[in-house]
């Protein structure tokens, strides 16, 4: 009889964490991987972090802040390590400060997701994958304030049936970003504090063609703090922290009263039919579980960086997403090491649970600084 209650009580238990489960759903999902080592071996904050070439995919609107006048980068991360072995992304991004105030920047991101063998459609191998190309322009307002805007083209080739009426997905989306530098003293020390805002992928809805309703895309909301402190002249230490919430509206769950057909009428008329500019407002009040699941939407991550003369850097963080909403929790480490022509970084992944995929995960980043490249070679000639 106890053994039987337990059961019970163990399966009811179960249900209702499944019942609990409710991340918020996207497409192009390769979109929210964060690109670079740098910002991956701080928990992947960024918002608000010195600018760097990486600034295009965290905060456009760091770049005229950049001591470089140009630079250039390409980023590679193997995903999903531990299921298989040929999903990767790479990344290949961009800048060049105008004058003293404003940038020009772009990039491209490839995604794939290796070869996928289709035994239901004659034995037949496809290789999915995803990309997406921008370019933007960032300017200083002020001396301690700026703004950028980013264009984006999106494309998504995973469908798996090759019907006449399905086809690649395609999208456009705009970014929309503003960056504040400070400075106060500490003691004796000059220590510098930032804080950035970035709302990316506001755009249209992507559609695979056929009768499929056409999803979202991954409309985020990026909101960081940095303080950087000098121990001397030397030495320095940064802290970051990032908030993040998908604006995007939480898909409808059925409720106990309703039938099936009801609940389909529902999904399709406050979900699918929803414009994405509506889903955006939409999502700061639609978690069926209230005020509690809508705090549960936000991710939040903490980073921070020792910096040895400019040239070596030591790094870690956090990144925490809430169980009920995809439970993505790792601590990251890594490492850079700048000259000044080219730097390198790495950061890798530690899952606080092991049938986390994420786990193990590594970034790979070479940099150049066109800036050291033309001193270089000046003196060379």
């Amino acid at each position: 009889m106890l053994v039987a209650a337990l059961t019970v009580l163990s399966t009811a238990h179960a249900q209702d964490k499944k019942n609990m489960f409710n991340p918020v759903n996207t497409s192009v999902t390769s979109l929210s991987i964060a690109p670079d080592a740098r910002a991956g071996a701080m928990g992947d904050v960024g918002a608000a972090t010195e600018a760097d070439v990486h600034s295009q995919y965290w905060n456009p609107a760091k770049y005229p802040f950049n001591i470089a006048r140009a630079g250039a980068s390409v980023s590679y991360t193997p995903w999903l390590r531990k299921l298989v072995d040929d999903i990767n992304l790479a990344d290949l991004v961009g800048f060049y400060r105008i004058g003293d105030y404003s940038a020009v920047h772009g990039s491209l991101r490839f995604f794939s997701l290796g070869e996928v063998y289709l035994s239901d459609m004659d034995d037949m191998t496809i290789n999915p994958y995803e990309f997406a190309l921008d370019a933007g322009y960032s300017r200083m307002l002020s001396e301690r304030f700026s703004m950028a805007v980013n264009m984006r083209f999106i494309y998504s080739d995973i469908k798996s049936d090759y019907t006449a009426e399905s086809s690649p997905g395609k999208a456009f989306a705009a970014d929309i970003a503003m960056y504040r530098l400070g400075y106060f003293v500490a003691g004796n020390r000059e220590c510098s504090f930032g804080w950035g805002l970035n709302i990316n992928n506001i755009g249209s809805k992507i559609s695979y063609g056929g009768d499929d309703d056409s999803e979202f895309i991954p409309t985020n909301l990026r909101l960081g703090l940095n303080v950087t402190v000098p121990f001397n002249e030397y030495n320095k230490f940064s802290v970051a922290t990032d908030l993040n919430k998908l604006l995007v509206p939480t898909y409808p769950k059925q409720r106990s009263e309703e039938t099936d057909n009801d609940y389909t009428d529902r999904v399709q008329r406050d979900y699918y039919d929803i414009s994405p500019i509506a889903g955006i407002f939409k999502s700061f009040h639609d978690a069926p579980n209230g005020f509690k699941e809508e705090m549960e939407e936000i991710q939040w991550s903490m980073g921070c960086e020792y910096t040895y003369n400019d040239r070596f850097m030591l790094r870690g963080g956090y990144h925490h997403e809430a169980a009920n909403k995809g439970n993505r929790k790792y601590f990251t480490v890594g490492a850079g090491f700048h000259m000044s022509v080219f730097s390198v970084d790495a950061a890798y992944v530690f899952s606080t649970s092991q049938s986390n995929p994420l786990d193990q995960t590594m970034r790979f980043t070479l940099g150049f600084d066109l800036d050291g490249m033309r001193d270089l070679f000046g003196r060379r000639r």
